[in-house]
């Protein structure tokens, strides 16, 4: 039946996406083992040092903006200089960590539209296999004349049954298969979000530090 091949045709294609989004995790991830910020303990950021720090992360990454994790850093740190709280730094990174988390889940919107059609297949060839098998076995009651003449002819109607039910198996199958393998890069991202998130706050958040001046001018405030 064609709707056996249109599912597996969608369930390559969900593969094939879903095999692509996985290597770009793990792309992304590599980036979590470069020593973005200096190794020293007492090192801190603040307005003074963030042209080093910057210059550091530039040097370690040919184009930050092609990494989650750099990008993000980047945009707090180029900021940092016009800023007074490192509250105001930290809503920087919570706010790029929330547009990070939208672009990602909006780029499984195919491969979810992909994973909803899948069934849909199975059950139009279930229609289709079961529309041709009663209108068969319509037709073999009108014709047949004998029971021998019956035999071969209920056998093309079986065929289209046995095409009903095939392609409700393989559509359950392939969306099983496409959820499951779903589920697993789904949950590799979100760890590595989840790791950026901690990243910033041990490494950018954790270590800043603004002038005695400006210090005491926000607790006056």
């Amino acid at each position: 039946s064609w709707v056996s091949y249109a599912i597996v045709g969608l369930s390559v294609w969900c593969g094939v996406i879903l095999a692509f989004k996985w290597m770009k995790i793990r792309f992304q991830q590599s980036v979590l083992r470069l020593p973005l910020m200096p190794e020293d303990p007492r090192f801190v950021l603040s307005p003074a040092t963030v042209d080093a720090a910057l210059d550091r992360i530039h040097a370690l990454v040919d184009d930050p903006q092609r990494f989650i994790l750099t990008n993000r850093i980047v945009i707090a740190l180029s900021n940092l200089k016009n800023m007074m709280r490192i509250s105001d730094v930290d809503g920087v990174l919570k706010s790029q960590a929330e547009a990070d988390e939208d672009l990602v889940e909006s780029s499984y919107t195919v491969v979810r539209g992909l994973l909803w059609m899948v069934p849909i297949f199975g059950f139009v060839g279930t229609v289709l296999g079961l529309a041709g098998g009663i209108g068969g076995f319509g037709r073999v009651l009108e014709s047949a004349s004998s029971i021998e003449t019956l035999k071969p002819a209920l056998q093309s109607v079986t065929s289209d049954l046995s095409v009903a039910f095939e392609t409700t198996l393989h559509g359950l199958i392939g969306a099983l298969s496409i959820h499951f393998v779903l589920t697993l890069v789904l949950r590799d991202e979100e760890s590595f979000l989840d790791s950026c998130r901690e990243y910033c706050q041990k490494q950018i958040v954790g270590r800043l530090r603004f002038a005695p001046t400006e210090a005491e001018r926000d607790g006056g405030a």
